[in-house]
C-alpha cells in the first residue's frame, strides 16, 4: 500500500505556516514523491490563528480540500493550544508535534490526552530560530522537529531545499542560520 500522509498547521499569521506547509511539499517533491502545500486563507491578519497544510503521497494526490484527518498536527505557537482544537480529526496513532519548552508529558496534560493516545513531541523552535536567525520565526526549525518525529523525508533534503531555495533569496548567513536552526531542532526534538 503506498503511503499517504497529510498534515495541518496550527500558527498565526506571521509565523511561517503556509511557507512551511508549501516548503515541505517541494522538499517532498525533490525526494521523489508527490506533495501539495497550501494555506487556509480567510480574514487573518497578522497574529491571528490560522492553518496550513501538506500533503505527501507516493502516489499522485487527487485531492485539493482542507486536511480534516491529519496523521500529523504542527503547533507553531503553543498559545492556540487553549484556543483551537489541534487534535480534531487526528487518529489515536497520529503525531502532535508542538513549538514549546514544555516536555511532552505537559502538554499531553494541557491536552487532557491519556497516556498512549497520540505522538507528543515538543521543541523550542522559537528559542532556536532566535538564537540561529535573531529572530522569532520558529517554522523553519520546527521543519527538523517534524522530520525526526515522522521519518516522512531525510533531513538531507531540507538542508539542499534551504541551500537552493534560500540562496536565490537571502545572503549565505542567513541560509546557514537556518540550516543550523533545522539541525539543532532535529537533535534537540523530545518525544514520548
Amino acid at each position: 500500500m503506498a503511503e499517504f500522509l497529510e498534515i495541518r498547521w496550527h500558527g498565526r499569521g506571521g509565523q511561517g505556516a503556509k511557507t512551511a506547509a508549501t516548503f515541505l511539499a517541494a522538499a517532498a517533491i525533490g525526494e521523489g514523491k508527490y506533495g501539495q502545500g497550501f494555506p487556509e486563507y480567510g480574514p487573518e491578519r497578522r497574529g491571528a490563528p490560522m492553518r496550513g497544510f501538506t500533503r505527501i503521497s507516493d502516489e499522485p494526490i487527487l485531492r485539493h480540500d482542507p486536511v480534516e484527518a491529519p496523521s500529523i498536527v504542527v503547533v507553531l505557537d503553543p498559545t492556540l493550544l487553549g484556543v483551537v482544537d489541534v487534535t480534531e480529526g487526528i487518529g489515536d496513532d497520529g503525531i502532535i508535534l508542538v513549538n514549546t519548552a514544555t516536555p511532552p508529558s505537559e502538554v499531553r496534560k494541557k491536552l487532557g490526552l491519556p497516556t498512549g493516545k497520540f505522538k507528543i513531541f515538543t521543541v523550542d523552535a522559537t528559542n532556536i530560530s532566535i538564537e540561529e536567525l535573531g529572530r522569532p520565526m520558529p517554522n523553519t526549525p520546527m521543519l527538523g522537529a517534524l522530520i525526526k518525529a515522522s521519518h516522512i523525508l531525510s533531513v538531507e533534503t531540507i538542508y539542499k531545499d534551504i541551500e537552493e531555495k534560500f540562496a536565490k533569496k537571502f545572503p549565505e548567513k542567513i541560509v546557514q542560520g537556518n540550516i543550523k536552526a533545522v539541525e539543532r531542532a532535529y537533535n534537540e526534538v523530545r518525544g514520548e
